[in-house]
C-alpha cells in the first residue's frame, strides 16, 4: 500500500513538474510568436491591435525593407554577423587560455592578477568611454570594425566563468601527465585542455556573441557610415524616423532579422551545453 502511494505520489509531481516546464515554455515562446506575427502585419493593420493569426504583408515589409534606400540592412546583418561572430571566437579562446595560465602555473603575482582581473569587471563601460573615444580617434581606428573586436578579446566574465569550470574539470595531474609524454604547451591547450572545455567555451559563445550582437553604445560612438553600421544602431534610426516615414511593419521585421542569427547560434551550440550537463549530472 505504502508503495503504491509513493509510486502514485512520484507520478502526480512528475506530472506537475511537466506542467510546470510546459507553461513556463509556452509563456516564453509567446512573445517570440508575437514578433513573428506582427512582422506578417501592416503598419495600418498593427494599429489596429493584436492580432493571433498571422497575415499576408510578411513579403511586403522584406520587400520595402531591403530596398530601403536609408535601410543598408544585408550590410548591416553582414556587420553584426562578423562583429559578434569574431568577438566570440576571440574572447571565448583567449580567456580560455588565460585562465588556463591562472590555473595551470604557480607564479608569484598569480593571486593578485586573478584579483586584478576580477576588479577589472566593476568598472563600467560608460566610465572609459571618453577616454576609449579619444584613443582611438588618435590611432586613425574611427568608423572600423577593430575597437569593437580586439577590446572584447578582454572578457573579465568570461575569464572567471573558464576558471572556475576549470577547477572542477581539468585536473592538473592530467597536464602533468601531457607534459610527461612531450606534449608542447601549445598542445597541451589546444588538444587536452579546450576539448574538456566544450560545454563552457560553447555557453560563453553564446553569452558573448549575444552581447556583442545587442551592443548599441561602443558601435552608436564609433561607427559613422551607414555601410558599416550594426543592426542595432539601424533599427534606433528606423525607431526615430517620422511619424509619416515610421513603418511598424517594417521595425518587426527588422527586429525579426535581427534575431534569428542568435537563435542560429544557440541551436549549433545548445548541443554541447546539453552534453555538458549530462556530463556533469554523472560526475555528481
Amino acid at each position: 500500500m505504502r508503495a503504491s502511494s509513493k509510486g502514485l505520489n512520484v507520478h502526480t509531481r512528475r506530472v506537475i513538474s511537466y506542467v510546470v516546464l510546459v507553461l513556463v515554455t509556452i509563456l516564453c515562446l509567446f512573445w517570440f510568436y508575437v514578433l513573428f506575427v506582427n512582422a506578417t502585419r501592416s503598419h495600418a493593420d498593427l494599429t489596429k491591435g493584436f492580432r493571433a493569426l498571422p497575415s499576408t504583408n510578411a513579403l511586403k515589409n522584406v520587400n520595402s525593407l531591403l530596398h530601403s534606400s536609408n535601410l543598408p540592412i544585408l550590410s548591416g546583418l553582414f556587420n553584426s554577423v562578423l562583429v559578434a561572430g569574431c568577438t566570440a571566437l576571440l574572447s571565448t579562446y583567449f580567456s580560455t587560455m588565460t585562465a588556463y595560465a591562472i590555473h595551470a602555473y604557480d607564479f608569484k603575482l598569480k593571486n593578485f592578477m586573478f584579483t586584478f582581473i576580477l576588479g577589472i569587471m566593476m568598472i563600467p563601460t560608460q566610465v572609459t568611454a571618453l577616454g576609449f573615444i579619444q584613443l582611438m580617434r588618435k590611432m586613425h581606428l574611427m568608423n572600423s570594425f577593430i575597437p569593437l573586436i580586439i577590446p572584447a578579446i578582454a572578457a573579465p566574465a568570461v575569464f572567471f566563468y573558464m576558471k572556475q569550470y576549470m577547477e572542477s574539470t581539468l585536473p592538473l595531474e592530467l597536464l602533468e601527465a601531457a607534459r610527461i609524454d612531450g606534449a608542447g604547451e601549445f598542445r597541451t591547450f589546444n588538444q587536452i585542455a579546450l576539448p574538456l572545455m566544450k560545454p563552457a567555451i560553447a555557453v560563453q559563445a553564446i553569452f558573448s556573441f549575444v552581447g556583442s550582437w545587442n551592443n548599441y553604445f561602443t558601435p552608436a560612438l564609433v561607427l559613422t557610415e551607414d555601410s558599416k553600421k550594426t543592426l542595432p544602431i539601424l533599427i534606433a534610426s528606423l525607431r526615430s524616423a517620422d511619424y509619416l516615414k515610421f513603418d511598424m511593419g517594417q521595425v518587426y521585421m527588422m527586429i525579426t532579422f535581427s534575431i534569428l542569427p542568435v537563435i542560429v547560434v544557440y541551436l549549433v551550440l545548445s548541443k554541447n551545453i546539453v552534453s555538458g550537463l549530462a556530463v556533469g549530472a554523472v560526475k555528481g
